[in-house]
């Protein structure tokens, strides 16, 4: 299967609006920080995404995102559901509902703020026609697993997911053990990694390359930066086993 990073950046994106440091005003495109959000292209063609960021039509644009078959949410803050909107092009342009997968309680939070979108389809494809589905343990979609990881942001338990040999994991703070068990033998990790200094709801530079020494990962890839986070600046201070995610990046990962 393939991974396309759509989006690595933080909540504000990276140029953060007004902002005039090296990182906002650097000409790198690896330092272009769009919300974050990814793309899985299954063996078999079936695109699923993870999120729906504010900026996810930009995203499909850039990336000529074509379908999209499923969509897997981490957690519902702002800038990773608010483009669910958008979804309703892909709902025009196949014909289909488009099922949501996540926590109950996740579930149940698009249901109360997008029910307009939660619907059966029918003549009219003016609007979003998606479905909800409360996921609490490992299932089957497209003929490949889904391993839904609990993992905390802050006080708030969410989702990480483990697709194959690829594990996402945005917006940690902390990794119970238990979940620690889902990720062994790893080809491929994508970790939160807020900026330098700690913050309660998310890992620091130094917190992720601990998490990602433990996970053990073969690659491990920098995701959900800030501006702080200058592109080759970062990339000197890593080891071998970790990267710099960046928009656009695609990786090659066995989906067994």
């Amino acid at each position: 299967m393939r991974l396309t990073m759509l989006g690595v950046g933080s909540s504000a994106g990276t140029p953060v609006i007004g902002c005039q440091c090296a990182t906002c005003m650097s000409d790198n495109p690896k330092n272009k920080r769009s919300r974050c959000s990814s793309l899985i292209t299954l063996s078999h063609g079936q695109n699923i995404l993870i999120d729906t960021g504010p900026d996810i039509r930009l995203q499909a644009l850039r990336e000529g995102i074509s379908h999209v078959d499923a969509v897997l949410y981490t957690h519902t803050h702002a800038d990773h559901l608010h483009g669910i909107d958008d979804l309703r092009a892909f709902c025009q342009k196949q014909r289909q509902q488009i099922p949501l997968y996540g926590k109950p309680d996740a579930m149940e939070h698009i249901v109360n703020k997008f029910g307009y979108a939660i619907r059966e389809a029918g003549d009219y494809w003016d609007l979003p026609i998606l479905s909800v589905n409360p996921v609490e343990q490992m299932f089957e979609l497209f003929g490949t697993q889904i391993v839904p990881v609990p993992i905390l942001h802050g006080r708030l338990e969410m989702y990480g997911y483990r697709i194959g040999k690829l594990a996402y994991l945005t917006d940690a703070s902390a990794i119970p053990e238990t979940s620690l068990e889902l990720l062994h033998d790893l080809d491929v990790l994508l970790l939160d990694c807020l900026r330098y200094t700690p913050h309660y709801t998310h890992f620091s530079l130094e917190q992720s390359l601990e998490q990602a020494a433990i996970i053990g990962a073969k690659q491990t890839y920098l995701i959900h930066m800030t501006h702080e986070m200058e592109y080759e600046a970062v990339s000197k201070m890593l080891p071998s086993s970790v990267q710099v995610g960046y928009d656009g990046l695609k990786l090659e990962i066995a989906d067994f």
